[in-house]
């Protein structure tokens, strides 16, 4: 999206949109009001028919409100309608008649029926004309019969015969005006909406998200995603498709999960926020030399056996991170706890053991941990608000598998509810609310279960929304939900190898085989496969991907061919991705964007090796490369992977690291030697949410990147400084964050190399760079003076900067550091009191008087108007005057006492810069 150039054109822009928005409205305002049910509106509107009594008869009174009273042509207002009493559950008044009146005269009358229960009803309205607008409310009356009524249908049209609310009484409301409502329209805009506070948070947030901040919803979204929560709830498709162009609004049916999160933020820099060790790690030493390591590899135990809590948070929901460990010092030794930790400093909130059940293995039951995956929204109504749904009532953790949906509260950890599925066993939660399943019927007949987790009921049976006969004995992972088609993937084989790939295609919605076709080319791995954008891409050995269209079967192409030798041959990660039109390869030699219109490739992103001995990778060029053999997660326009292979050796290579790169151009945005773990065992997929990614390393912590808060500190001169001398104003900028509190914070460039020598022990570089503070003066009488910016020290944080006053006061000075990608923004103040200026010279001497006729002693000098201390005016001596004599102990100036000591101060600190240097290396 491009963005505004300036303050005018982002108003412009705003302006255009809620034009528009508004616009929509007003022309659909009829079928915004509709909020019944199936059929006509029960009750009749307008007077009472001739011979019609009714048992009851109502007094109405109305409501007309206008907001605002005063505003710019072609800005929006609102209207808001009511009677009382209500019209009574269930029913709902026709035609609500609002006359408006332009200020040429001319008459607009529009109808509208009320919400059903409360008679309410509201709608915007574009302003076209300058000057006096009139509005007034006529209620006309309705007769409503005796009899049974329903979500505002009922008699006579609709005779409705159960549910919904029944009375035995019929009633008339008779008809109301409203007085008459006149607002003001003007020429120009009129600002009268809520200053936004910019499209995305840029500085330091925490959780709640204020409703302030109503302009953030699409960045501080949740952990993992799976597909729309409903197009009745949500912004709907049109409003993914915008900010996700060319993107599956469901989860892409392929081998990993989430690999793509939308409606979050994703880390903009290599900055650390927190870390937390989970098993041993690094070189081993003694006997074993300096080729033996100790590393977490395959997920399950570390050094020695110490059984080691591994992985991932599962879910990160409203800033909080839930995560089944191996407990530090818990008994028995292996056992699993569940942890709920704020996913920005580390701090715990619970932790429990971890829930399980028994579970049948290989014929004997076993502990099975039954902690939730995913996330479920239930939406509600505000409580007589016309039963239609309005917010979130309602956030669970769930869980399915092992014959179990069990739903979890997110503030406590406790099981809200523990549903039997059976006879399924476990569920693909494709959206929320919904899974599909597939039940074995035996005889080789299955048939595909689509079933809602919302509600609390234990009888299953109610829960199952469709049941359709199904060809295969599961659900395949290659499946695009948004055109509904699974693909079925069947190697070929003989005498042990591989030489033909069979895919066939089925419709969820019947389970009917739509095609089969056979490619002979060896299949790579179902990891590598992907259905989304109604095709499925299926890796081969030494050919790329091969695509065909999911509805008809036709083969489409074969992708652009990666480099030769590794990447041709098919070595890379077993994982893949799909997000912005690409589909994404993390192959041995780089990262390959293939787009899904013709197989071309988009971009490759490489590693070049630190040096060629490290690695035996090459490109096609023969340049060497780190490898890539871990999946990698895309969100926020980023893609975040890291260098591995598949049988990592011990050590690991040297210069592995951690990457962030553009999703749309293929280039580095950062990268920081803390790779992720060393296996293809290791999870492929990364938790992101509210800026924060989790990555588990090779050493046996976990790092989460992030980012930080900072502390900026300002000091200036104790004592009164003399108006037109120079002072020096200094401070430090501090990272808070709890993986390094109190080091210095880093340009961006920068802090990857500070994140490397803090947790990797590496060697500073001679480059690194602060960050621009800003300094200001404020005097007494609010004047402000722009002191200038200066760039704290890569090394130690702190920074100084001159000022010389011109006028005498106290000043407040302030210095602020805005922040960045790193660190949130800080700032501190001070006060400096300036006098008048020095007089001339470096002693202050007392002018020349006559001797008084009492005494010898001289009278207090008057003081001359004083010059600048650059230009000191002295005495004109006499030619024949010889000399002045030096004095015994000579004074020195304050302006020399100062030259001292920044001398000084620049001396010491150069042998301490020196000795540190030294001592890094």
């Amino acid at each position: 999206m491009k963005k505004p150039k300036n303050k005018m054109e982002l108003i412009s822009l705003t302006i255009i949109t809620l034009l528009t928005i508004s616009l929509f409205a007003l022309i659909n305002l009829p079928v915004q009001a509709q909020f019944r049910g199936e059929g006509e509106a029960g009750g009749v509107p307008g007077p009472l028919a001739a011979g019609v009594v009714p048992d009851v008869t109502i007094t109405t009174w109305g409501l007309l409100s206008v907001r605002p009273n005063v505003v710019g042509v072609g800005q929006e207002i609102l209207v808001n309608l009511e009677t009382q009493p209500a019209p009574g559950s269930e029913r709902l008044h026709q035609d609500y008649t609002v006359v408006i009146t332009k200020p040429d005269g001319t008459e607009q009358e529009l109808l509208i029926e009320s919400y059903p229960d409360d008679g309410t009803m509201w709608f915007p309205y574009i302003v076209d004309q300058v000057g006096e607008w009139s509005f007034q409310f006529e209620f006309i009356g309705t007769y409503f019969p005796a009899g049974r009524y329903l979500d505002g249908t009922g008699p006579p049209a609709v005779d409705v015969t159960s549910g919904g609310t029944y009375y035995d009484e019929s009633v008339y409301f008779k008809p109301w005006t409203s007085p008459v409502l006149t607002i003001e329209v003007l020429e120009d805009y009129v600002a009268q909406s809520w200053p936004e506070g910019g499209e995305r948070p840029t500085d330091y947030w925490t959780r709640p998200v204020p409703y302030e901040r109503r302009e953030w919803w699409p960045w501080v979204g949740n952990y993992p995603w799976v597909g729309p929560a409903g197009a009745e709830y949500t912004v709907g498709i049109d409003e993914f498709t915008a900010r996700f162009p060319d993107t599956n609004p469901f989860q892409p049916g392929m081998g990993s999960r989430g690999t793509f999160v939308p409606w979050v933020l994703g880390p903009e820099s290599a900055h650390v926020v927190w870390k937390r060790q989970f098993s041993m790690g690094g070189i081993l030493g003694g006997d074993w030399g300096r080729e033996v390591s100790m590393a977490n590899i395959f997920g399950g135990m570390g050094m020695g056996g110490d059984p080691s809590g591994y992985g991932y948070p599962e879910i990160i929901w409203e800033g909080r991170a839930y995560h089944t460990v191996t407990k530090q010092g818990a008994s028995p030794e292996g056992e699993l706890w569940w942890q709920c930790y704020d996913i920005r400093t580390g701090e715990l909130f619970w932790e429990m053991q971890a829930p399980f059940i028994m579970a049948e293995v290989r014929g004997t039951l076993v502990p099975a941990s039954v902690t939730p995956t995913q996330i479920e929204y239930t939406i509600g109504a505000i409580p007589s608000g016309g039963g239609f749904p309005t917010h979130v009532t309602e956030s669970n953790l769930i869980y399915i598998g092992n014959g179990q949906l069990i739903k979890y509260r997110p503030m406590t950890g406790q099981i809200r509810a523990n549903v039997s599925i059976a006879p399924l066993d476990s569920g693909k939660y494709y959206r929320n609310g919904y899974a599909l399943s597939v039940q074995n019927l035996g005889g080789g007949e299955y048939r595909l279960i689509n079933w809602t987790t919302l509600g609390t009921t234990s009888n299953f049976q109610s829960r199952v929304v469709s049941n359709v006969t199904w060809p295969w004995s599961s659900l395949p992972d290659y499946t695009d939900f948004n055109v509904g088609i699974s693909a079925l993937i069947t190697n070929w084989n003989r005498a042990g190898a591989y030489y033909a790939t069979n895919v066939t295609a089925a419709r969820l919605s019947d389970g009917q085989i739509l095609w089969e076709d056979t490619v002979y080319a060896a299949h790579y791995s179902g990891s590598c496969d992907v259905a989304d954008h109604g095709k499925l891409a299926v890796l081969m050995l030494n050919e790329g991907f091969a695509v065909w269209d999911l509805r008809t079967g036709q083969f489409l192409y074969w992708t652009e061919p990666m480099d030769y030798p590794w990447d041709q041959a098919g070595f890379g990660a077993y994982s893949v991705q799909s997000a912005y039109g690409m589909f994404f390869r993390q192959a041995y030699s780089g990262i390959y964007a293939f787009d899904w219109d013709d197989g071309s490739i988009v971009w490759k992103y490489e590693a070049p090796a630190d040096y060629p001995y490290e690695t035996p990778y090459t490109n096609e060029e023969g340049e060497t490369m780190y490898s890539w053999n871990a999946g990698a997660t895309i969100a926020d326009g980023k893609m975040y992977a890291y260098n591995t292979e598949h049988s990592a050796t011990l050590p690991i290579t040297r210069g592995w690291k951690l990457h962030c790169i553009d999703v749309f151009t293929g280039q580095r945005i950062w990268q920081v030697a803390i790779p992720g773990a060393s296996s293809k065992h290791n999870p492929d997929v990364h938790p992101v949410a509210d800026g924060y990614l989790p990555e588990m390393s090779s050493d046996g912590y976990m790092y989460v990147f992030g980012k930080g808060q900072s502390e900026t500190t300002v000091t200036a001169p104790d004592s009164a400084i003399s108006k037109g001398t120079p002072m020096t104003i200094k401070g430090t900028v501090l990272d808070l964050s709890p993986a390094q509190p109190g080091t210095p914070c880093l340009s961006t460039d920068s802090v990857g190399a500070m994140m490397e020598h803090i947790h990797l022990q590496r060697d500073l570089p001679d480059d690194l760079t602060g960050v621009p503070v800003t300094v200001c003066a404020i005097a007494e009488d609010g004047t402000y003076i722009d002191i200038g910016t200066a760039v704290s020290d890569g090394y130690y944080g702190s920074y100084g900067i001159s000022w010389t006053p011109t006028a005498e006061g106290t000043y407040k000075i302030v210095a602020a550091f805005e922040g960045d990608a790193s660190y949130g923004s800080s700032g501190a103040s001070t006060w400096v009191t300036v006098g008048p200026a020095a007089s001339a010279g470096g002693t202050i001497q007392p002018e020349p008087q006559e001797p008084s006729s009492g005494g010898t002693t001289p009278t207090e000098p008057t003081p001359e108007e004083p010059t600048t201390p650059e230009q000191p005016t002295p005495e004109e001596p006499t030619p024949e005057e010889p000399e002045a004599e030096v004095p015994e102990h000579p004074l020195i100036s304050t302006e020399l006492a100062i030259v001292i000591a920044v001398i000084a101060v620049v001396i010491i600190g150069a042998i301490a810069y020196l000795l540190y240097r030294r001592r890094q290396k």
